[in-house]
């Protein structure tokens, strides 16, 4: 009898699990869904000749290669930098961690329109590095460099952020066996370490890498908008939208949303993948 009261008591009736299933929906629908297909068919819309013409214009071109070399030099850096903070601040206690946290955190409180104004008030023309840029010949404002550095800043809390609860919860006994074993700190790093976090640093990296193609605030304060040569597929399609060009913006702004979509769709297999790993460990943890 008691059983069947608490049942009742924290279980809602049938109607109201239906009208908020039914309401979830509806904002889904309406909110991400139709927006979503709208995009593919404005881009689409007037037929697969147009829509392949405005992606294959020189410009559209330009702006794809540069989003394409901007995240695959960023990348790398966010990957470096959110290994290594992660596993100082989980594995290790030190001056200053709590502030190296803050750090980390940064991007997530600060505007990316004032993190590419800081970029600019150091090394525009008339920053606090600018002169000596300009008498060297070395760009950065207004070129790749300027892109790449707003690109780091406002993607690399991902990888970090992802990996250090993950590495928190973990816990270190593993890697001080190793050691005690013998292992060096890169043996234990590669053999140890990085088996246990390596789905959880692909899930950061797929949101960093998304991030990263995705950003207009901050590229765009010191890209110039210059077209073909600092335009970004975000910037880009700013610009064809501006100038009523709605077929070319909308099938530059399609390749951004199958992005979004195939990001998706690893990071299902992700969280899928990293459930199916917990529940083996917690059955090895069993049998032991």
């Amino acid at each position: 009898m008691a059983t069947t009261t608490r049942s009742l008591a924290t279980t809602e009736a049938p109607w109201i699990r239906y009208t908020l299933t039914t309401l979830a929906l509806a904002l889904i629908t309406l909110l991400l869904i139709v927006p979503l297909l709208s995009v593919f068919y404005e881009a689409l819309h007037q037929g697969w000749q147009l829509y392949q013409d405005s992606l294959l214009e020189s410009d559209a071109l330009a702006a794809i290669k540069l989003t394409l070399i901007v995240a695959a030099i960023s990348l790398p850096l966010n990957l470096v930098f959110g290994v290594a903070a992660a596993w100082a601040i989980a594995k290790f206690d030190f001056k200053g961690k709590s502030i190296l946290i803050t750090l980390i955190d940064l991007p997530f409180a600060v505007s990316p329109v004032v993190a590419g104004l800081i970029y600019v008030l150091l090394f525009g023309a008339h920053g606090w590095w600018g002169p000596w840029l300009a008498e060297h010949d070395i760009k950065i404002i207004f070129a790749v460099p300027g892109i790449v550095l707003a690109t780091v800043f406002v993607t690399f809390p991902f990888v970090a952020r992802e990996l250090i609860p993950l590495m928190e919860a973990q816990g270190s006994e593993e890697e001080q066996a190793a050691l005690v074993l013998g292992a060096s700190g890169w043996q234990t790093f590669w053999h140890v370490t990085l088996p246990n976090i390596k789905w959880g640093l692909l899930y950061g990296v797929i949101l960093a890498n998304a991030r990263a193609m995705g950003e207009f605030g901050a590229v765009s304060v010191v890209s110039g908008h210059i077209r073909g040569m600092t335009n970004t597929i975000p910037l880009h399609v700013e610009i064809l939208y501006n100038e009523y060009n709605f077929v070319g913006a909308f099938a530059c702004a399609s390749i951004l949303a199958l992005l979004a979509l195939a990001t998706l769709a690893i990071k299902s297999y992700i969280e899928w993948r990293t459930e199916q790993q917990a529940a083996e460990d917690r059955k090895h943890a069993t049998e032991e």
